[in-house]
């Protein structure tokens, strides 16, 4: 079992920043790629960015190219997701998610869930 616990958001004007925590704890070697996802109210869940908890290797959401960075600390067990230059489209509730692969295309089966965290960008 893997639990995953995000920290970060909150309200920021268009333009400006937030960076996302997800501390996972618990049996964590199947967990290969970390990522992060986003829902936004009356719209389907969609994959923002991952990242191979290995090689450190990325992929985005075409979206977010850019503007978000994903980065791990292995040794904290730890996923960011630094985000920049916020739109107002940026709005959603943001989860974290723990996969056994990732792929380019963000089209993950995530085997664990974090709560989720607010992000609400304001113009």
């Amino acid at each position: 079992q893997v639990q995953l616990v995000e920290s970060g958001g909150g309200s920021v004007q268009a333009g400006g920043s937030l960076r996302l925590s997800c501390a996972a704890s618990g049996y964590t070697y199947n967990s290969n790629c970390m990522a992060w996802f986003r829902q936004a109210p009356g719209k389907e869940r969609e994959g923002v960015a991952a990242i191979r908890t290995g090689s450190g290797s990325t992929y985005y959401a075409d979206s977010v190219k850019g503007r978000f960075t994903i980065s791990r600390d292995n040794a904290k067990n730890t996923v960011y997701l630094e985000m920049n230059s916020l739109k107002p489209e940026d709005t959603a509730m943001y989860y974290c998610a723990a996969a056994t692969y990732c792929y380019p295309s963000l089209n993950l089966h995530p085997l664990y869930w974090g709560q989720g965290t607010q992000v609400t960008v304001s113009s």
